[in-house]
This record gives C-alpha cells, sequence and structure tokens, in this order.
C-alpha cells in the first residue's frame, strides 16, 4: 500500500498500482545511479589517458629545454 498526501487529498494506492509504482520508481532509481557511475568512469578514463598521454610529454619538453639551456650556456 502506497499512501500520498497532497494539497490535503489523500491518494491510496494498492495492489497492482502500488506494484507498478514501485517497479517504476526502482527502475528510475537504478537509471540515475547507472548514469552516476557512468559519468564516473568515464571522467576516471579520461583523467588517466590525459595522465598517459601528458606526464611523458611534459618529461620530454622540460629535458628538451634543459638540453637547450645548456648547450647556450656552454657556446
Amino acid at each position: 500500500m502506497i499512501v500520498i498526501t497532497r494539497n490535503g487529498k489523500t491518494t491510496i494506492y494498492e495492489g497492482w498500482q502500488a506494484w507498478l509504482l514501485i517497479g517504476a520508481a526502482i527502475i528510475v532509481i537504478w537509471l540515475v545511479f547507472a548514469a552516476i557511475a557512468l559519468i564516473v568512469v568515464g571522467t576516471a578514463i579520461t583523467v588517466g589517458i590525459a595522465m598517459l598521454l601528458l606526464v611523458p610529454t611534459l618529461l620530454v619538453v622540460s629535458l628538451v629545454g634543459f638540453v637547450m639551456r645548456r648547450m647556450r650556456h656552454d657556446a
């Protein structure tokens, strides 16, 4: 049994209507959780790939800058 009170009016759902509302609520909640999980996983994958690409690139660029600075001071 589901009892909903809106604007002073009480509505009671029993039997198959209550089961239908509960089933719909479960599906909606499951979809919300699935969407949140997909957003979290997608963000983690994006950050991971960015780190895999950016960290080695920054190391190479800093090494090239270090070598170029040394060559300029030696000349």
